[in-house]
């Protein structure tokens, strides 16, 4: 059987793309930006310039050696026994980011961390400026190869041998790599940063830095900015605060200023619900540094991006007028944080360069604002777009959608998948019993495959991985992306958006789903196709382990299992509660000669992509006859002491008995 699956257009695979990278790149310096700060902090009280020497001079008039603060303010490599400035920006963050980097690529393993630092270390010792591309470059780079090494011999090492052969692989491994990053990765790198420092010293010579706000607001919008800010602006950025005590690059997409003007205006002449919610949203914009809070009032009224872009082009060029910047980076981007950030010769310009962006992208946004015929836009709908195309979740957004309800009432919801046999069947169970339970039950919850969806739902919910597919099929829906099928607590949003929509009821209730029809489900689960002791493993072998159950009970073809793996690559499978249910994809039915279900489990876990999985239900599918069992899986899970029932079974009939396949005798 053939599907045609519909891609979003090229021009959003490449920013779905370049998004990706940026938030791979944000993976690794985020989780060390308290590393940053601190390093930023001791540079502004301690080094020439910094709040305690110019106090001692400009207060006291103190012309004298200050000790312990010269020291602690030194650029000085340490050697003789002084500086702490330099080593920092020098050693400990691209150690940190390489070492970020490696064990984000070797499944959170420490493993992968390590190699990574020693690769970053061959980078650092191979280059004059600070190597955080080279960080970003050989710790991710050694995690992988780390790992794909360590899978060529995996359970074919003698017993008593582990240790031996790990400790010398990773150390044999990681000391080729810093040679690699000494010879090739530090002087590559330099030369690079070399290069794109004259192309940002030209923009500044010939007065046009101004114009990459023309490219860098829109880009936030979009979620793209962590490419640039993580990938050009922060690394550039850190080279130059080395040189010269502060770098502009750091304040090109931080500036809380845009922002800023845009919420004052939708405070002042915006109406319904984004006035109403503006307040609230300039306290979490300004002062909390979440920028992301705007981001829907853009996308609710796009022209509105010619304010950002002017607020954004009039504060850089009031930085470069004042010759200001930062130390270090500001991030989360509030204003206590570029305050912070800020060198006492620079606080002035900073903070008028914040003021000037307010002020412009105020003038602009009201003047648009004022002449805008249009509705007033829908501003849930512009939130789910923002998360859609964030996503995941946004951590501010509930706060713009409390005020307003949507236009429609919500009467039809569908779970879509890849192939909409297993997650997204779960996922509609769980949702289905929720929404029932609060008294809904002319709310239709129905379960699909992405490539059957037509525009017809009100509300989507799909793995956040799939969300932009679904959204080419049903534009006019309202889309919720989740990341945890079983206990997403969007769910209980979604509730609340099901009531907020439409009180009454909408005639008769449709069935909620086939699954609730009276089946047979004894044969879908055999006990020759339980495992209730695996001991342990990876996630490919748990998955092919599951597989080969399905092939040993004569349910499927064993080119099935290779589906299973190839859905496990496109989106996860983990459902949350310590389960994960692989399935083959869309195109991989017709290997299925009949439903069927395997059951294995883990005592010791399996990591999941970073989750812990204890229980793997494999699934073969056909038509709708697996659906049932599948309900009472979903209810199973959300019932802890239905689970520790699991946990302590010692026969597969008491699996069968809790999962509801068998009646207890």
């Amino acid at each position: 059987m053939s599907t045609s699956t519909t891609t979003a257009p090229a021009s959003g695979g490449m920013r779905i793309q370049v998004q990706r990278f940026g938030t791979f790149l944000s993976n690794m310096v985020l989780p060390n930006i308290g590393a940053f700060i601190a390093w930023g902090l001791i540079t502004a009280l301690f080094i020439e310039t910094g709040w305690i020497t110019l106090i001692g001079k400009d207060v006291f008039g103190y012309e004298g050696g200050y000790g312990f603060v010269e020291d602690l303010g030194a650029w000085g490599s340490g050697a003789d026994g002084t500086g702490i400035v330099g080593p920092m920006i020098t050693y400990l963050l691209p150690l940190l980011i390489g070492y970020t980097g490696g064990r984000m690529m070797y499944d959170d393993n420490i493993r992968g961390g390590v190699v990574g630092a020693i690769a970053t270390m061959g980078a650092i010792a191979g280059a004059t400026v600070p190597m955080f591309l080279g960080a970003m470059v050989m710790g991710p780079l050694a995690g992988w190869s780390m790992k794909r090494l360590d899978a060529l011999w995996a359970h074919k090492i003698r017993p008593g041998f582990e240790m031996l052969v790990n400790n010398f692989s990773a150390g044999i491994w990681a000391g080729f790599l810093a040679i690699i990053g000494f010879v090739l990765a530090g002087p590559f790198v330099e030369q690079f940063s070399k290069l794109a420092s004259n192309v940002v010293n030209s923009l500044v010579d010939n007065n046009v830095l101004p114009l990459t706000s023309i490219f860098i607001e829109p880009a936030k919008i979009l979620f793209l900015n962590n490419a640039i800010n993580q990938g050009i602006l922060t690394p550039l950025g850190t080279t130059e605060a080395k040189e010269s005590g502060q770098s502009i690059l750091f304040l090109l997409e931080a500036n809380p200023g845009p922002g800023l003007g845009l919420l004052l205006a939708f405070a002042v002449f915006g109406k319904g619900a984004a006035k109403a919610s503006a307040p609230g949203a300039i306290l979490i914009q300004f002062v909390g540094g979440i920028h992301e809070i705007y981001f829907p009032y853009v996308l609710m009224k796009p022209i509105l991006v010619l304010a950002v872009i002017a607020g954004g082009m009039s504060g850089v060029a009031v930085n470069v007028a004042f010759d200001s910047g930062l130390r270090s980076p500001a991030s989360p981007g509030s204003i206590i944080a570029v305050w912070t950030a800020s060198p006492p010769g620079s606080l002035l310009g900073v903070t008028l360069s914040v003021i000037v962006a307010a002020g412009v992208s105020f003038l602009v946004a009201s003047f648009l604002l004022k002449i805008d015929r249009s509705s007033d836009g829908d501003l849930t709908a512009a939130t789910a777009d923002m998360e859609a195309r964030k996503g995941k979740k946004s951590s501010v957004a509930g706060m713009l959608t409390a005020n307003g309800a949507r236009s429609g009432a919500i009467r039809s919801i569908v779970f879509a998948c890849d192939a909409g046999m297993g997650s997204s069947a779960m996922g509609a169970s769980v949702l289905r019993k929720k929404i029932q339970a609060a008294g809904h039950p002319e709310v239709t919850v129905v379960n699909k495959a992405i490539s059957n969806l037509t525009d017809t739902y009100d509300l989507v919910v799909t793995h956040q991985d799939l969300t932009e597919r679904a959204r080419q099929k049903t534009g006019s829906a309202v889309h919720v992306s989740v990341d945890n099928f079983m206990n997403s607590p969007r769910y209980d949003e979604i509730v609340e958006l099901v009531e907020q929509s439409g009180e009454g009821g909408g005639g008769a209730a449709e069935p909620a789903s086939s699954a609730d029809a009276t089946i047979g489900v004894g044969s879908l689960l055999s006990p020759e196709s339980i495992v209730l002791d695996a001991g342990t493993g990876t996630r490919e072998e748990a998955i092919t382990r599951a597989g080969e159950l399905l092939v040993a009970a004569g349910a499927v073809e064993p080119s099935y299992v290779d589906a299973m793996h190839a859905r496990e690559e496109s989106v996860s499978t983990y459902m949350g509660n310590l389960l994960a249910i692989p399935h083959g994809t869309n195109e991989a039915k017709p290997a299925i000669k009949r439903s069927a279900i395997s059951f294995v489990r883990y005592s010791d876990g399996v990591q999941w992509k970073n989750k812990e999985v204890k229980f793997v239900i494999g699934i073969a599918a056909q038509g709708e006859d697996h659906l049932k069992l599948l309900g009472q899986i979903a209810e199973v899970f959300l019932d802890s002491a239905q689970v520790a029932r699991l946990e302590a079974a010692t026969t597969p009939d008491e699996v069968r008995q809790v999962l509801g396949v068998v009646q207890p005798v």
